[in-house]
């Protein structure tokens, strides 16, 4: 559907405008359809991007200020949700022994298995959400990267 149909404007001042628009309703768009994949588990999508980045560790550890960088909102406060995800038993947080005042953050055995229960369904999610061609696709991951220079 046309974003000036969704919002009920009629016209935009500029294409410039209405693709900060189109974009910022998308991505609210797609946060909701997320938040109700993930709610059943308990799990916010920051929680589930924590827990991704987490995973790609490989079972190293790494600092809260290492996850913010990495994470896809970066307005996420990243220490109240891996406090969050604690308190699930979904990572671990310890004491660097190397340096006191930082901390180590890992993923458990248990989050490892809520990503693996997740896997498919997101798999499926995402092929459901983007109304795309493959080859649609890999030409709007383009113009985004382009777009943000």
């Amino acid at each position: 559907m046309r974003i000036e149909d969704e919002i009920k404007q009629k016209t935009f001042k500029d294409p410039y405008n209405k693709l900060v628009v189109n974009l910022l309703y998308t991505h609210s768009y797609i946060v909701s359809n997320q938040s109700a994949l993930f709610k059943p588990l308990g799990l916010s999508p920051e929680q589930y991007n924590v827990l991704r980045i987490l995973r790609g560790q490989h079972g190293k550890p790494i600092t809260v200020s290492s996850i913010q960088e990495r994470m896809l909102n970066k307005m996420s406060n990243a220490s109240r949700l891996v406090e969050k995800l604690k308190r699930k038993d979904l990572v671990l947080r310890e004491e660097c022994p190397s340096d006191r005042r930082q901390v180590d953050i890992m993923i458990t055995a248990k989050g490892l298995e809520v990503l693996e229960e997740l896997e498919t369904a997101v798999y499926a999610f995402n092929r459901n959400i983007v109304k795309l061609t493959e080859s649609e696709t890999n030409q709007l991951n383009e113009l985004l990267d382009k777009l943000r220079g």
